[in-house]
């Protein structure tokens, strides 16, 4: 009996421990998680991005992606390259996030004529507070977050997806409310 009630209460103690460790998502209308990360863009490496510095003029959208030079990650930055004028005219800011460092980033923005800057999360925390991370890869998933003007998640997409233009369509429809 003894023995039952010990490995019942570790069990508890095991399954709250890692319950506690699953990252929460940013619900929709809960203030956006700050951060800050050095940043590149394709005409220059260094700087720092703080979410809570760009609250106010423009709705922001942040693009969490795998890693640069991967082909699908190269179609996802592409498509939003290719409509930037578009979301810029729906008042929207940009930010790519990765794993990958800042020379990387201003590379790939470089080789891909990116109009946008692109944060470096090296340590994935940035990810892991929008629950954007895979922990069994290493990479982040790959995840849209729109912020708005007052600094709330406005939109989330948790599987966005590059095979189709649905996933981009839909952003573009949730910044198009925004407007």
């Amino acid at each position: 009996m003894k023995v039952s009630v010990l490995v019942l209460g570790l069990i508890v103690a095991v399954t709250s421990v890692l319950i506690g460790q699953q990252p929460q998502v940013p619900k929709v209308g809960q203030a956006a998680p700050d951060f800050s990360l050095p940043y590149a863009t394709k005409d220059s490496v260094g700087g720092t991005v703080k979410l809570s510095n760009l609250v106010g003029p423009k709705n922001i959208v942040l693009a969490f992606y795998p890693a640069d030079w991967s082909g699908g990650c190269t179609k996802e930055v592409c498509t939003m390259r290719d409509n930037f004028s578009a979301l810029s005219d729906l008042n929207a800011q940009i930010i790519g996030i990765s794993g990958d460092y800042e020379y990387s980033h201003h590379e790939w923005a470089k080789s891909n004529n990116l109009p946008f800057m692109l944060a470096s999360d090296h340590n994935h925390e940035v990810a892991r507070s929008y629950a954007s991370y895979n922990e069994s890869t290493g990479y982040n998933k790959r995840t849209v977050f729109v912020i708005d003007k007052n600094g709330n998640i406005a939109y989330a997409d948790l599987s966005y997806s590059v095979f189709t233009l649905d996933s981009f369509n839909k952003l573009k429809k949730a910044l198009e409310d925004l407007h």
